[in-house]
């Protein structure tokens, strides 16, 4: 099959209504960094291909009073270069600069790497770790669902791509002592899928004392990008030291399942690796919310 239509609707509601009424036919487009590749291999065969990037508004990050809000159309380079995110949201940068080479940085956007909905998608990783939402449209209307819910399988999301799509993705506005951090490793730093990768955010009390709140991401060692909620539960409430951090990375461990990969590693190798990620990554999370600003005035902007 044949793309013989490529369309640039002018509103949110325009791309629906495309989408509707070319039946299944039709997908919407922002980075083509997967659309276009998984076109050319067979995986897909749309005969209408819908653009979103000419549509006011979602090539933009937003920072509000209580959420940070990024559109469809916006790329990893746009999150790379954001005073904000530079700021107060680490894992995400670190992420954003992993992604390929910085020619696919400058085309593929956040939400297109979530929609993929691969184990190790760096995107899709910190999306999970930073507990975000993705605000889903179709022809029924719209809502705002948990980013976490979207993953149905490796490579699988619960968005149907031929008649939903997602506007934006929101995460909570840092706040207080909060930081995250980002780990990866692999045979070369980018370019090339990582043997492992790891998320975190950390968020300690007023006076820095102990732990409020957890998240660390992991992939690929399930399914789905991975949340370690008994990791998360046991940080809750202990003191942010070295030793809590590493009997974090071992519950981490335990509650993962990665698979060999001739291409990647050895299931055994890739879980050895996690302690060592997961508590490296909380120690540097740690750091920056020991030194985390992101309550100041002066950071409401769009950019």
């Amino acid at each position: 099959m044949t793309v013989i239509e490529y369309l640039y609707p002018d509103s949110v509601e325009q791309a629906v209504v495309f989408l509707e009424t070319r039946a299944g036919e039709a997908r919407i487009i922002a980075g083509g960094t997967d659309v276009l590749p998984d076109i050319r291999r067979g995986r897909i065969s749309p005969r209408c291909l819908v653009d979103i990037t000419r549509i006011p508004g979602l090539d933009q990050i937003t920072v509000a009073e209580d959420y940070v809000e990024v559109g469809a159309a916006v790329t990893f380079a746009t999150i790379k270069d954001s005073p904000f995110l530079n700021r107060h949201v680490h894992a995400l940068v670190e992420a954003a600069r992993s992604v390929g080479a910085v020619a696919i940085q400058n085309a593929a956007t956040w939400i297109g790497n979530i929609v993929q909905a691969m184990p190790a998608a760096d995107g899709a990783l910190v999306a999970v770790v930073l507990e975000a939402q993705a605000h889903v449209v179709d022809g029924f209307g719209a809502e705002w669902r948990p980013v976490e819910s979207l993953f149905a399988g490796p490579g699988v999301c619960a968005v149907d791509p031929s008649h939903q799509f997602i506007t934006h993705v929101r995460f909570s506005r840092p706040r207080g002592l909060c930081g995250s951090a980002w780990e990866r490793i692999g045979r070369r730093p980018s370019l090339i899928l990582p043997i492992l990768n790891c998320a975190v955010k950390l968020c300690l009390d007023r006076d820095g004392g102990y732990i409020v709140r957890a998240c660390i991401g992991l992939g690929p060692v399930a399914a789905h990008p991975f949340r370690a909620r008994q990791a998360e539960a046991f940080l809750e409430g202990q003191l942010p030291t070295a030793e809590v951090f590493e009997q974090a990375g071992r519950l981490a461990q335990g509650g993962s399942s990665p698979r060999s990969s001739v291409k990647r590693a050895s299931r055994e190798y890739r879980l050895a690796v996690v302690p060592v990620l997961v508590s490296k990554a909380l120690a540097t999370a740690k750091q920056r919310a020991s030194q985390s600003d992101a309550g100041m005035a002066g950071d409401n902007l769009v950019s």
